[in-house]
């Protein structure tokens, strides 16, 4: 996400140059169609399963909105009868809602669901009273009670949507690969309209294919879970997989938050393997639609990320996982150090025009000591990170341009050229915020503020003046004392920082405009950020939407609910 200004921190080429050398084989593997690795073949004919393979579908849900769910197993279901194969299937809504009206509305919302033709007896319900460990208790919890009847699980999310087909291949790559303990699909991001979120999903259509490809060739079978839409073997995830809680006091014991990355080390442990399904269609997700909403998921992530630096060295992980774990505690840990490294730059900066320079420390010299400054290291490492930054987008570019079906599911070669422009200056924009945000949270961390477990924003009203306001004030008052500091004392060396503190003035600003769904809509309008999703909806997709367009909400006492919040706003005032 950091993207190339002239005083970045050497040391980030690490992660950067990841994703670059990622990238680089992804853009090989799919230019030469190699197949080699692939566990998934998409154009194959759709095969037939056992009629004893059972398999659980897990939707966990914390005060979502029951619509949306609801709607989106509607989909999921009718996309599964499509190939005759429903029967195999069970689906379980997994319950952690704290909220009684709408554990009210979950409920109405399976009596509806088992109505759907041939659901009745595979649509399941379940609301747990407490919800220790989150989701990753959700799931154990649904192993301990029913884990022993499915051979595979397919877990998601609650605002996750794939199709049958899609469902049916992963069972029969499972069942074809007997040593892999977890599948993972790249999901793509859809049905958001701000206009970060737009951005966001272009990205990830663009570049996400590219990445996969990449990460599956070096990974091999020693890839990540995510979390969600992949679908895990039972019967070794319940022995091998079960979290304890990290012993001790502070921010990095208790519960462990990002439970995904351990059970994909730890099922590897166990002897099975982790494979990411690249190339495979029919697997979705939504992402955030604001920064705010961005950076409430990143702070939550930031302290489950670096409660790994205990886990490193677990006895019997596997080296690249220990790996992912180190990559992802420098994804917020380098924000950090990137804002060290500028401030001790900028400090150097004044302290050179505020203390006069010494040219001669010690007595008795003949010959003064210059100071010397070497302008072709800084070109060079410049050139170095805006290489292993730029030329991943270009390989991704290339890609998509290479081949004109691609090209054309974006709206044209013109509308993907002038989506790729805008996505780099929106993310150089949105860089130092996420940044500064990123420091904040791990330091929060490491002084032992830990975060809450709160629902996910999953529409488009976008944020207020207000709300930016309380989010980025303190942002915006470091980049303008800091960049009046340095325009008063070294203004060359303010124009050399001008791309990082200027995003940071206009933090507030960029947060409420970005998160725009009527801005969003405009760029649709015109094509820009289009993603072949949008401009050809899948089926999936498409039903969901129209299921959530008849919806009604649940009322059986037919309560008008805008009233009802109006009468009871008025009651209180007057108490």
């Amino acid at each position: 996400d950091l993207h190339s200004f002239p005083t970045r921190r050497s040391s980030d080429l690490v992660l950067i140059s990841t994703g670059f050398w990622t990238a680089l084989f992804g853009f090989f593997v799919l230019l030469f169609r190699y197949s080699g690795y692939r566990i998934i073949d998409p154009g194959s004919p759709l095969p037939d399963l056992p009629q004893g393979i059972r398999t659980a579908v897990l939707i966990p849900v914390y005060n979502e909105d029951p619509q949306s769910v609801g709607a989106g197993i509607a989909a999921m279901w009718r996309s599964l009868s499509a190939t005759g194969l429903e029967g195999r299937f069970d689906l379980f809504v997994l319950s952690d809602t704290t909220d009684p009206d709408v554990w009210v509305r979950e409920e109405a919302m399976w009596n509806e669901l088992r109505g759907l033709p041939g659901m009745e007896g595979h649509l399941f319900y379940r609301r747990r009273p407490s919800n220790p460990k989150r989701k990753s208790g959700n799931i154990a919890n649904f192993c301990r009670r029913w884990g022993r009847n499915y051979r595979y699980m397919i877990v998601l999310d609650a605002d996750s949507v794939m199709a049958g087909e899609t469902w049916v291949r992963m069972v029969d790559a499972m069942e074809r690969n007997p040593r892999i303990g977890i599948l993972q699909t790249p999901p793509k991001g859809v049905n958001r309209e701000t206009l970060i979120a737009r951005v966001q999903q272009f990205a990830n259509s663009l570049y996400g294919p590219v990445f996969a490809a990449g990460q599956n060739f070096w990974q091999l079978g020693d890839a990540q879970y995510w979390g969600h839409n992949a679908i895990i073997r039972v019967e070794p995830f319940m022995r091998w997989c079960e979290l304890p809680r990290l012993p001790g006091r502070g921010p990095l014991s208790g519960d462990i938050l990002s439970h995904d990355f351990v059970e994909s080390a730890l099922i590897r442990r166990a002897g099975y393997e982790v494979w990411l399904a690249y190339g495979v269609g029919g697997s979705y997700e939504e992402t955030p639609p604001t920064l705010i909403d961005e950076m409430k998921r990143d702070r939550r992530w930031c302290q489950g990320n670096l409660q790994h630096l205990r886990l490193i060295f677990t006895y019997g992980f596997f080296p690249t996982h220990r790996a992912l774990f180190l990559n992802g505690i420098l994804s917020y840990g380098s924000a950090l150090l990137w804002l060290i490294f500028l401030t001790a730059s900028s400090v150097q900066a004044l302290l050179d025009v505020l203390v006069e320079p010494v040219y001669f420390p010690q007595h008795n010299m003949l010959f003064p000591k210059w100071h010397v400054w070497y302008p072709e290291w800084a070109l060079s490492l410049l050139s170095c990170t805006a290489l292993l930054l730029f030329l991943p987008k270009i390989l991704c570019l290339l890609h998509t341009l290479l081949t004109a079906r691609n090209a054309r599911s974006y709206g044209g070669v013109g509308r993907v050229l002038l989506g790729v422009a805008g996505e780099t200056v929106l993310s150089m924009l949105l860089a130092p915020i996420r940044m500064i945000c990123h420091s904040r949270f791990v330091l929060m961390t490491l002084l032992g503020w830990g975060t809450g477990w709160g629902g996910q924003s999953r529409d488009d009203r976008g944020t207020s003046w207000g709300e930016a306001i309380r989010a980025h004030w303190w942002a915006a008052a470091i980049g303008l004392l800091w960049g009046w500091l340095l325009y008063r004392a070294t203004p060359s060396f303010f124009l050399w920082l001008l791309p990082v503190i200027l995003p940071l003035i206009l933090s507030v600003p960029l947060s409420v405009f970005t998160s725009r769904a009527s801005l969003g809509r405009a760029a649709g309008r015109v094509g820009l950020f289009a993603i072949p999703e949008e401009l050809c909806v899948p089926r999936e997709l498409a039903d969901k939407a129209e299921t959530l367009k008849g919806r009604r909400h649940y009322d059986p006492l037919n309560v008008d609910r805008k009233s009802t919040r109006l009468n009871s706003s008025h009651s209180t005032e007057s108490r």
